[in-house]
């Protein structure tokens, strides 16, 4: 960490906002970077100046935590389905440590080093496998000296704990954040008691992250936060949720639906949706707020700039924005004109220009999770048999919807 920047837990005992950056998965999915599918990160490698322009994007538009992009850069994960990439998880992990530090180091930024679920846990390898993995990734992020940790991105509280454990023997701060919504992780335990698990692991920020929109993440850190003071114990609170609305999903959240992962825009939040999730996530007494899959930098920046004044300082990127459409009074259309108020954009109701398709979907919801066939791993590439076995499934639970 630079001299005279103030680490992760004194920000926010000090009672700062901390603002998180986007989805770089999805982000660099759609600028040609990252396969879907695998969603491994070795764009760290093969496309370095993509990575390293993503995070000045979110740094630019408010972020002060710039994430290591290894989502998904364990090995276990970068060999799996017949992924054969001649890249070792060190290699794809050092590369987007360098990234990371590079860029926090223009701005009042912090390094974070990320962990997330591995295919091996949904294969119910032992504890001591998985954790070997993780303790993996902690050696590069020791040798890089990241500035905090965060496991992130897990579906089973379990899998978290062991995660948090491994990461809390680095000395360094660790956030655990869950990619569940109000029923709990998938096993059902609730979002108050894997909070409480995970604090009592060693985390001292905990939170959710993906799957679910943010109102609901918002909600599900809410019972969380009551969780852990139920409990007597004590806690900073994170939120990075999805950037797309998701009311019609179950436990499983966006992945179940049969939009995920190429027809969901339509589903996009927009900026102003984000200055009112940033609000609630504010009023609720979350202090670390950012982004998961779907976010883009002016989302970043709409979080920015609603939080300006608890922060006390506007984004770079917020130059070229008026706050509140307050730019489109250079229009050269006096009905666009018109449209440069608060009022207006806080109260508009956003069409999707496609009146034959519906506003809610049926999410697919196969009701499997750990320890059941369907979802073991494995090194070889998906095969013909297996294909037919899913695509068999897929009709059988259309059917049932």
């Amino acid at each position: 960490m630079a001299p005279g920047k103030k680490g992760i837990l004194e920000r926010l005992n000090g009672g700062d906002v901390v603002i998180g950056d986007g989805g770089f998965v999805f982000a660099l999915e759609k600028r040609g970077y990252v396969k879907a599918g695998p969603w491994t990160p070795e764009a760290t490698v093969t496309h370095p100046e993509a990575v390293r322009q993503l995070h000045r994007e979110f740094l630019r538009a408010g972020a002060n935590v710039m994430q290591t992009f290894t989502f998904y850069a364990s090995d276990d994960k970068l060999e799996n389905r017949g992924q054969s990439l001649k890249l070792t998880g060190v290699q794809i992990n050092e590369a987007a440590c360098d990234l990371a530090r590079e860029v926090a180091n223009e701005g009042d930024a912090l390094v974070a080093g990320g962990v997330c679920q591995t295919p091996s846990y949904l294969s119910c390898k032992s504890e001591t496998e998985v954790k070997a993995i993780f303790k993996k990734q902690l050696e590069v992020f020791l040798k890089k000296n990241v500035d905090f940790m965060i496991a992130e991105y897990f579906e089973h509280v379990e899998e978290a704990e062991w995660a948090v454990q491994v990461l809390k023997a680095s000395g360094k701060p660790v956030a655990a954040s869950m990619c569940i919504g109000p029923e709990g992780d998938m096993h059902g335990i609730s979002p108050g008691e894997c909070a409480v698990r995970l604090v009592k692991a060693g985390a001292q920020i905990v939170g959710v992250n993906c799957h679910f929109d943010p109102m609901t993440c918002v909600k599900a850190v809410k019972m969380m936060k009551e969780g852990v003071e139920k409990a007597g114990l004590k806690a900073h609170y994170m939120v990075q949720p999805l950037a797309f609305h998701t009311p019609d999903c179950g436990c499983q959240g966006f992945i179940d639906l049969p939009e995920f992962p190429f027809a969901l825009e339509p589903r996009i939040l927009t900026r102003w949706d984000m200055h009112k999730y940033a609000r609630e996530a504010y009023k609720t007494g979350i202090r670390f707020i950012g982004g998961c899959c779907g976010y883009e930098p002016y989302h970043i920046r709409a979080i920015a700039e609603e939080l300006a004044t608890e922060r006390g300082i506007k984004a770079p990127g917020s130059e070229k924005h008026g706050m509140w459409g307050a730019g489109l009074e250079m229009h050269t259309k006096p009905w666009v004109r018109a449209r440069s108020t608060r009022a207006y954009w806080e109260n508009i109701s956003p069409a999707s220009g496609r009146p034959k398709c519906p506003s809610l979907s049926t999410p697919e919801g196969w009701g499997v999770t750990k320890g059941h066939a369907d979802l073991m791993q494995h090194k070889e590439a998906t095969s013909t048999q297996e294909m037919k076995h899913v695509l068999e499934m897929q009709k059988k639970a259309k059917t049932s919807a």
